[in-house]
């Protein structure tokens, strides 16, 4: 559940304050943009690559962005005092009003910044993975955009978990893994971790960018490589990474036990991230101390 202050256009204010309208084109038609953030000891983990992805998806939509960095990072730092946030995670959305036939004529600005905050959500250490064909279009030029138009992640979650699984492997057109509905997806052999490529269609996660960027300094060799459902059925180790989850175990795919669990590679990788996130946390805490 998120909490009850959220920021919208400018100000603070309770959920029953901020209104949201039938008029707004964006929201209607899901042309929005969104990214969901880590909060450690009250800090926005890796803001600025958040930023980044904002910024990189906002031309590729044509969903304008007019906000300064700075002034976003200000206001969700508003949010997780007023919500008294320590550990948790937050999300930043940019909808898109001025958009389509089916808008009202009110005053709207051209678009809406809303941001919000929530306690963690539960997770298992090691998770089910289920199997979807045809669940990610590698070749739609939308590929790999974070986009508040999120039904196919939220239907295929639900189906998956109706059938009993934790979360599900989403396979693009060529049958090739692209990721999970919000994680993305690692498998490694013979001493080395592979990821699929930006090309299969799947989102470039900020925990993955950093995994790709740590891996090589803790002694884990880690790079894209192509990959199909027989590579994780065969797989030494198969795991998953998300904002909230950081990095956790599969156990089975498609009702196969899988890998070694949390295994070896997965430990260090895990443990560098750690590591990673404690610098940041640590440096940025600084640097607001000294303002």
């Amino acid at each position: 559940m998120i909490h009850r202050l959220v920021f919208h256009n400018g100000k603070l204010q309770t959920i029953e304050e901020s209104r949201l309208s039938v008029g707004q084109g964006g929201l209607l038609s899901g042309w929005g943009l969104f990214t969901t953030i880590r909060v450690m000891e009250g800090v926005p983990f890796a803001f600025e690559r958040h930023w980044q992805r904002l910024h990189r998806d906002s031309v590729r939509t044509h969903c304008p962005l007019p906000f300064e960095e700075d002034a976003v990072r200000a206001a969700l730092g508003e949010v997780l005092s007023a919500n008294q946030v320590r550990e948790g995670c937050a999300r930043i959305y940019a909808i898109y009003n001025q958009t389509g036939f089916w808008r009202s004529d009110e005053k709207f600005p051209q678009v809406d910044l809303l941001i919000c905050s929530a306690n963690l959500p539960p997770h298992k250490d090691v998770v089910k993975l289920g199997l979807r064909e045809h669940g990610r279009h590698a070749a739609s030029p939308l590929a790999g955009v974070k986009v508040t138009s999120w039904l196919n992640n939220v239907w295929n979650l639900y189906e998956a978990q109706q059938a009993g699984f934790d979360e599900v492997v989403l396979l693009n057109e060529r049958g090739e893994v692209a990721e999970c509905t919000a994680a993305n997806i690692f498998c490694a052999r013979n001493g080395k971790v592979f990821t699929p490529p930006l090309t299969s269609g799947c989102l470039a996660g900020i925990t993955r960018s950093v995994m790709l960027e740590i891996g090589p300094v803790a002694g884990v060799p880690i790079e894209e490589g192509t990959l199909f459902p027989e590579d994780l059925y065969t797989a030494d180790e198969v795991f998953i990474s998300s904002t909230n989850r950081n990095v956790v175990g599969v156990g089975s795919f498609n009702g196969q036990a899988v890998g070694k669990g949390p295994g070896n590679l997965m430990k260090k990788l895990d443990g560098a991230f750690t590591n990673y996130a404690r610098a940041y946390v640590d440096a940025h805490s600084a640097a607001a101390g000294k303002r």
